[in-house]
């Protein structure tokens, strides 16, 4: 009997440490494909280098059309050398504690100054900048470590969930480039001055580009299809019946608007249509609600400031247009009721040609902007964020950058002063910037992390994050980063 036992824990072990193997020869295969990419990556770029010297040192070996038509087969097969414009000197020196997110962290703060080698001038690149809040900067993850990457990735904030690498914005990447939206606080020379940032000291930047609320924001694009197509109106010209005969109308946007010189009710929408200031024929305005219309004569003494008659017929018809847009008819396929609610005696506007979806993308507000339900309640809350008296005294210390107090007291370098640095510091633990493997294995409960000049001591307990040191950068390590 004991003979039979033994060997069965005999085959017990045996079968762990079979199991224990395959994963380290899973792993080792694993880190066998990593160093295979990593390995043709790196060839690819010294044989790259490689051609680039040897095309420098004999430029009249090679043609210059040939050597055009080589850098244009290159951009048309998406192969092309980056340049960095300029680097960023921001308040985040280290990876650790770097915001993941620019949101998290409002008064974080940066700059990144136009390099002389990409423009003779660069000032000049910066013209006109300045008329903009927001900018997209187009950068590379250059602190990664390496340069593999996988399919699927756990976000932080999924706590160790698996999704695809497309559906986040992990920086592990196969081509590590990164997008933030930066706040532009102003533009000096060739200098931007940015906050709400989450990029580090040092990260190569690749373009910048303003941020238009016209064009970036959905919902811009949501109160574009409705101004165009709330009342059936086709985009282009589109022929309505007059006194005077067949006008032609054009559809303008919300923007259009903006610019009119007309005084009307301010009730009133201009969207509706936009006509030569010289035109004969009348203008049909109607309010934001759809619930007043007007038909504005030019002869009328009283048509500069105000419309005085209200074309029945007009209203009936437009009035039809709604109900039948409200069940979720296309609006452009109609044509024989507007007919039949017309005037006997006007001309008869033609029936409206249908359009194909696809030449009118007319969204609901709810359907075009989408996230998923993660970003917003993801399995990780926000922390709650305390200073011990001890921190908040050594965070008291720290001067503004444009201070003039004694030099003795330490000074920041970005931060304006210990407010807004408490404020960044509470940003940046609230959202538990640790990793998923610290948070889950790791028992040491101390996090460090830099924040501008300042080096920050604190710890981690249930639901909250306490901070316990707040002191200087130590001098060799404030040259080095």
């Amino acid at each position: 009997m004991s003979a039979t036992c033994n060997c069965t824990e005999h085959v017990n072990k045996l079968n762990q440490q079979i199991s224990v193997m395959r994963k380290e020869i899973k792993n080792l295969r694993q880190l066998l494909d990593s160093a295979v990419r990593s390995h043709r990556k790196h060839m690819t770029s010294l044989q790259s280098a490689l051609t680039h010297i040897g095309q420098s040192r004999s430029p009249k070996s090679q043609p210059r059309p040939q050597a055009e038509l080589e850098t244009r087969n290159s951009l048309e097969k998406g192969t092309i050398q980056t340049v960095p414009i300029g680097y960023i000197s921001s308040c985040f020196s280290v990876k650790n504690g770097t915001p993941r997110q620019p949101t998290i962290c409002g008064p974080s703060r940066a700059t990144l100054q136009i390099q002389q080698s990409v423009f003779n001038n660069p000032e000049h690149s910066l013209v006109g900048l300045d008329n903009y809040s927001h900018v997209w900067v187009i950068f590379l993850f250059h602190k990664n470590g390496h340069l593999s990457y996988k399919a699927k990735v756990k976000p932080p904030r999924l706590n160790g969930q698996r999704v695809g690498v497309y559906s986040t914005r992990s920086p592990h990447r196969p081509n590590a480039l990164g997008l933030t939206l930066a706040k532009l606080d102003r533009v000096t020379g060739d200098t931007l001055h940015l906050s709400e940032i989450d990029m580090i000291a040092g990260t190569p930047v690749l373009d910048i580009k303003p941020y238009i609320s016209d064009y970036d924001s959905p919902h811009s694009r949501v109160d574009m299809d409705t101004d165009t197509y709330d009342c059936g109106v086709q985009p282009e010209s589109t022929s309505v019946p007059s006194e005077e005969g067949t006008a032609s109308v054009e559809t303008l946007h919300s923007d259009s608007v903006a610019s009119s010189s007309c005084t009307v009710d301010p009730q009133l929408d201009l969207g509706v249509e936009r006509q030569d200031s010289h035109s004969t024929a009348p203008r049909i305005l109607h309010s934001k609600d759809k619930s007043k219309v007007h038909i504005l004569h030019p002869g009328d003494a009283s048509s500069s400031s105000a419309p005085k008659a209200l074309d029945k017929d007009i209203t009936a018809v437009l009035g039809e247009l709604k109900a039948y847009i409200s069940e979720g008819h296309n609006p452009l396929t109609l044509g024989s009721s507007v007919g039949k609610s017309q005037a006997s005696d006007g001309p008869k506007a033609k029936p409206l040609e249908p359009v194909e979806d696809s030449a009118r993308p007319c969204y609901g507000e709810e359907a075009y902007s989408t996230i998923a339900g993660w970003i917003r309640e993801p399995p990780v809350t926000s922390l709650e964020v305390r200073f011990t008296p001890h921190a908040e005294r050594e965070l008291g210390e720290f001067l503004a950058p444009i201070n003039t107090e004694s030099h003795d007291r330490p000074r920041f370098r970005f931060l304006r002063g210990p407010k807004e640095a408490a404020a960044a510091i509470r940003g940046v633990l609230s959202a538990d910037p640790r990793s998923v493997y610290r948070r889950s294995r790791c028992k040491d409960r101390l996090f460090f992390f830099t924040l501008d000049t300042a080096d920050i001591t604190c710890w981690f307990g249930q639901g909250f994050a306490e901070v316990l040191r707040v002191r200087l950068v130590a001098v060799g390590k404030e040259l080095a980063s």
